[in-house]
């Protein structure tokens, strides 16, 4: 079999590769966040063949050139709402506020050239916080995907701080017994399956429920101008999907939360106080979250959240995105993939305290290198060329390739149908637009920001955020 060698690369993605690695920063595991400024007193008590078909190159060559003018990134806390929280001294000083807020809830002060978590500045301003609720990866952030979370105790913060993951994910009457206001701060990255739009809807439940005033302090996220994928089919919706959205919805978390209300997707959606504190100039550009709080633990930086919704379809196959690694979403591999040009070896850490395939050496791919942008949006080439592989060693006949977790992925059957029945990429995306086009009518009555004009090819060389560093190695993790 011969194999496809990658084409070869443009000066500009040359260049484009380069500038991009100021989005790949060292890979640090979630225990960054206990030597963070910003939270230096919130920290946790406890301690927080070449292969068939050729596949280790034959997806790669079409990606080489990705990223060229691109819209470029922006810091994302220096644009978020709660930098105008100053807003709420207007209120009057009685209110009880609680505050669905995270590690990632972090404001960019520009004249102090510092970082601080909205918690900090609601205290600050003097506002009476009587509660944080957190969501999955705990206030903290350094929880592990699906892990249970207790309501937790953190150094500094004498707030209580209850848990909204696990069995309880709704806020109780008892909860908001003592509560007036809900400010809701989490950092999205804008993809169905990625669970904090979930958490939102749940408390925008409770708050109509419960007569509870909600205001949404938004942030930009990276995907908040991209439409992309599978709409969801209501009959499978899951805490990884609960409304019928593409995987990319296009949308920041405060329109998110006027389309759930305006659409009538919650329960009493006409009783529910809801005020969205907007953006400031922002326009639609992705963006770029600091190092020290990464939005939760194996999305480490931007390149990986890029990856995220093109890799996350693995979690429901016998296939690793390198959780329990240096670099997850940005490794996948298999031990059933033959492949000598990489591997690595999960194995828990802060992130993942058990990876999938623990222990056991993956071949596959480093995709860090790889040039990707949000822009570039959900490419199914991965899957697509993966799923292959593994029939074609009649693995298939042993095991099938997707658990039932894929139906909740990707939001119905279809997308599992269509790889069985060997449809092209081009094929299964094409099946997507009817949908999207009657969800674009949906989104477009709820956006709050206008995108700035295309970028021209000249503004490519500024799409990456950050200074450059030096390129990684690829080696294996054994």
């Amino acid at each position: 079999m011969t194999v496809k060698m990658p084409a070869a690369m443009t000066a500009e993605a040359k260049k484009l590769d380069t500038d991009a690695f100021g989005l790949r920063r060292p890979h640090c595991q979630p225990s960054h966040i206990e030597k963070n400024r910003h939270l230096e007193p919130m920290q946790r008590k406890d301690t927080w063949r070449v292969g068939a078909y050729g596949i280790v190159f034959f997806f790669f060559s079409s990606f080489l050139a990705l990223g060229q003018g691109k819209t470029a990134y922006l810091r994302g806390a220096e644009h978020s709402g709660a930098l105008q929280l100053e807003q709420l001294k207007e209120a009057p000083d009685t209110l009880r506020y609680a505050i669905v807020a995270h590690a990632a809830s972090l404001n960019y002060d520009v004249k102090k050239k510092r970082f601080y978590n909205t918690v900090e500045r609601a205290k600050k301003l003097h506002l009476n916080v009587v509660k944080i609720f957190s969501p999955e990866h705990g206030f903290t952030g350094s929880f592990s995907a699906g892990e249970h979370v207790e309501d937790e105790e953190v150094d500094g913060v004498e707030i209580p701080i209850v848990s909204l993951y696990g069995s309880h994910k709704k806020p109780s009457a008892e909860d908001l017994a003592d509560v007036d206001v809900l400010l809701f701060d989490l950092q999205d990255v804008g993809v169905r399956f990625y669970t904090y739009i979930s958490t939102l809807t749940y408390v925008m439940e409770a708050c109509a429920e419960f007569q509870k005033t909600l205001i949404v302090l938004d942030r930009p996220n990276p995907f908040a101008n991209v439409v992309d994928g599978p709409v969801l089919d209501t009959a499978f919706t899951s805490f990884v999907g609960m409304h019928p959205v593409p995987v990319l919805y296009g949308l920041t978390i405060g329109e998110y939360a006027q389309m759930v209300k305006g659409e009538g997707w919650i329960p009493g959606a006409d009783s529910l106080q809801l005020r969205v504190m907007p953006c400031i100039d922002y326009h639609r550009e992705p963006v770029f979250f600091p190092d020290e709080a990464p939005p939760s633990p194996n999305l480490p930086n931007a390149h990986a959240i890029a990856l995220y919704p093109s890799l996350c379809f693995f979690e429901a196959c016998p296939v690793s995105v390198g959780r329990g690694t240096k670099a997850p979403f940005e490794w996948i591999g298999a031990p059933w993939i033959d492949s000598s040009a990489f591997s690595f070896t999960p194995m828990p850490n802060a992130g993942a305290s058990s990876p999938k395939f623990e222990g056991e050496i993956c071949q596959g791919w480093d995709l860090v290198e790889m040039p990707f942008h949000p822009e570039d949006g959900l490419r199914l080439n991965y899957l697509h060329e993966v799923y292959h592989a593994y029939t074609a060693k009649g693995l298939d006949t042993l095991k099938p390739f997707f658990t039932s977790f894929m139906d909740k992925l990707a939001g119905g059957p279809s997308l599992e149908l269509a790889l069985v029945a060997g449809q092209s990429e081009e094929e299964i995306t094409s099946s997507w637009q009817k949908d999207l086009i009657i969800y674009q009518e949906i989104r477009a009555k709820y956006m709050l920001y206008s995108p700035k004009s295309p970028v021209t090819p000249a503004d490519a060389a500024n799409v990456a955020p950050g200074k450059r560093t030096k390129k990684a190695t690829k080696k294996g993790a054994h």
